[in-house]
């Protein structure tokens, strides 16, 4: 029972031996079988022919190889990102009074200027009042002021024409001297009448423009009370409840606006030149929707941390099936590039580990070239760095290396 595995072990060892040790006579071994066999084929075909098979046999190895032309393709920037609202804000009191309206409910629908919270008034339209009131008097004494300034130009004229004649009649030695001097002190006098008059009518003006600012001042308080929806979205929170104490700053509904919606995600320093804003782009939701959009937003600035910049794409969310912060697989279409459709098993690595394909060149004779994967699908994958039509080997290749002619059976690759 224990012969045969020792007679094994020594077919084993001696097998070794000979793959080790004698190799070049196991070849050359090999060989003589080869060209034994080549001579009994030979025997039956033309001198020519038997020459020609000669050669191959010697100097050439066989492969397949893809008669491969490069094509156009768009090639995208891929991120990972989230959905946003375009637009969110909370609304806020402005000043102080307490809820008397009913609350609206979170998930309502609101169109821009319907009510949120309406608040009390309290006194606020007695003080409008009481402005409107100032405003009417200090607007009544307009009249008064205007007759006031009339009333002075009036006797500026009177005390200028008995100032002409005192001077006259001093010159022909008909009135004294202190006549002519009282009746310019009368001009003086009418002239600082004259101011007096405009000051006054500068004050009332003055007291209606206030006026007028007070009543616009009571008009704003009470426009503050009714709080509305500043644009058409849906209320991501209750309003504040009837009875609530509302002081400035104080949070009476969140408002979200969905439609449109934004994708939001930071690029690559590496890759932000291939992104321009207007780029169509689409993006794959966690839930399987799939959304196509246009970006609208490139960040100028990189993040100090991540060293990225952020880009926003604006989709159209109709129907409101889009959520604010749901993640997704975002793709941004760039400049096409010229790329090869190989089958994934024609790539190989280089003694240098340099991943590549190798090719069939002048000759027939192989050369390697390093490539770059643009994307892979199910078909094969898109490679650049090839010339626009290259004899890519897809069968044989890992037996080749660079230099080594080769007997290539070629096939055409598929459109």
């Amino acid at each position: 029972m224990r012969l045969i595995p020792f007679i094994t072990a020594i077919l084993v060892t001696a097998g070794l031996y000979l793959a080790v040790f004698e190799r070049e006579k196991l070849l050359a071994f090999a060989k003589g079988n080869a060209a034994q066999a080549q001579e009994a084929t030979a025997s039956d075909m033309p001198d020519e022919t038997v020459e020609a098979v000669a050669q191959a046999t010697e100097s050439a190895v066989g492969v397949v190889a893809l008669k491969s032309v490069a094509r156009q393709i768009d090639s995208a920037v891929v991120l990972r990102g989230q959905t946003r609202a375009i637009r969110q804000v909370e609304v806020r009191a402005e000043t102080s009074a307490v809820v008397v309206s009913e609350p609206k409910r979170k998930g309502a629908f609101v169109e821009a200027g319907d009510l949120l919270c309406q608040l009390d008034t309290g006194t606020r339209d007695a003080v409008l009042a009481e402005m409107n009131a100032r405003k009417l008097e200090a607007e009544s004494r307009v009249p008064e002021a205007e007759a006031r300034l009339e009333e002075a130009k009036a006797r500026l004229l009177e005390a200028e024409i008995n100032n002409n004649a005192a001077q006259k009649l001093s010159e022909g030695g008909y009135a004294s001297e202190t006549r002519r001097v009282a009746t310019e002190a009368a001009v003086s006098s009418a002239e600082a009448g004259i101011e007096s008059a405009k000051s006054g009518l500068e004050a009332t003006k003055a007291g209606i423009e206030a006026a007028t600012a007070a009543v616009a001042a009571a008009e704003r308080e009470i426009a503050r009370l009714s709080i509305t929806a500043p644009f058409r979205g849906l209320l991501e929170s209750d309003t504040a409840e009837i009875g609530s104490l509302m002081q400035p700053g104080t949070l009476c509904a969140t408002v979200i606006q969905l439609n449109p919606i934004k994708l939001v995600g930071f690029v690559p320093e590496t890759e932000v030149n291939r992104v321009t804003v207007g780029s169509p782009a689409g993006a794959r939701l966690a839930t399987g929707l799939e959304v196509r959009g246009r970006v609208t937003f490139l960040s100028r600035s990189a993040d100090p941390t991540t060293r990225t910049f952020e880009v926003e794409i604006t989709v159209p969310n109709d129907e409101l099936l889009i959520r604010d912060g749901q993640t997704a697989t975002i793709g941004i279409a760039s400049d096409g590039t010229l790329a090869h459709l190989l089958p994934q098993s024609s790539l190989t690595l280089n003694n240098d580990g340099q991943l590549g394909v190798r090719v069939v060149g002048a000759d027939n004779i192989v050369q390697f070239h390093p490539v770059g994967l643009i994307k892979d699908q199910s078909d094969g994958v898109w490679v650049s760095g090839l010339a626009e039509r290259a004899d890519v080997i897809v069968v044989g290749q890992e037996f080749v290396t660079q230099g080594v002619r080769v007997a290539p059976t070629y096939e055409e690759a598929a459109q």
